[in-house]
């Protein structure tokens, strides 16, 4: 097992209004939407890429009929519009590293907003390349802690399918996977029972930048208006928060 947990606080917990769950879902059906059409077709089961992304899906809590209307619109009334996948990297406040993943059908506009968030609310959005280097890609999977649950079995079946490494967290229990067994690791889990608040291909900080007070409100800033942008489907990057 390793030690510090960079997930958590790449994902900090906040409560989510209805409509914030709203615009998550719709980012996720997006989601499915291009795995559909470039991934291989409509069947997760010869679709690689799209069950993963329903597996992401269910942990944030989509409901299935959602998934299964997004999986049906790929072809149809989705069908004459064309994502692209866009990654822009900058600094945030402090000099935090910070990777924003998009899929957008206007690539001039998704530039111009990260790029003016960039500027209003951090230190600026750099070429590409300049902060990618400092994460990992990897498969991060957080099984929901239950009562009774043995820590060794839990690490025991994640390494048999090929998990990297775990973390022992009091509320969960944090499993990293090279990308390419994620989908191993994930369905030998969910065969054993085990319940994810959390299932997705991510980008790990290799190390991480303590910020606190005044600098941490800042890149929490930054943050919070990369992911409400309708475009960004994700935001890494390396602060470690003082709380």
């Amino acid at each position: 097992m390793s030690g510090h947990s960079k997930w958590a606080n790449i994902k900090r917990k906040k409560e989510k209004t209805d409509s914030q769950k709203g615009k998550i879902f719709t980012k996720l059906g997006r989601e499915i939407a291009v795995a559909v059409r470039e991934g291989g077709g409509s069947d997760p089961n010869n679709n690689s890429r799209l069950k993963d992304i329903i597996a992401k899906a269910k942990a944030a809590n989509m409901p299935n009929d959602n998934i299964q209307r997004s999986i049906k619109k790929a072809a149809g009334e989705m069908g004459n519009v064309t994502y692209e996948e866009v990654i822009y990297e900058g600094y945030a406040a402090g000099g935090v590293a910070v990777i924003v993943e998009v899929l957008t059908d206007n690539r001039n506009r998704s530039a111009s907003d990260i790029r003016h968030l960039f500027d209003k609310f951090g230190n600026g959005m750099g070429a590409t390349g300049c902060v990618g280097w400092m994460f990992d890609r990897k498969g991060v999977l957080v099984v929901d802690r239950k009562d009774g649950m043995d820590a060794d079995e839990v690490l025991m079946t994640a390494l048999d399918a090929g998990a990297e490494d775990m973390e022992e967290m009091e509320e969960a229990f944090e499993i990293t996977t090279d990308p390419a067994d994620f989908a191993a690791v994930r369905e030998a889990l969910e065969k054993a029972g085990y319940e994810f608040s959390s299932a997705e291909l991510a980008r790990i900080p290799q190390n991480t930048v303590e910020v606190a007070g005044d600098v941490q409100e800042k890149v929490e800033r930054l943050i919070d208006e990369l992911e409400d942008n309708d475009d960004v489907q994700e935001v890494y990057h390396n602060a470690d928060f003082a709380d």
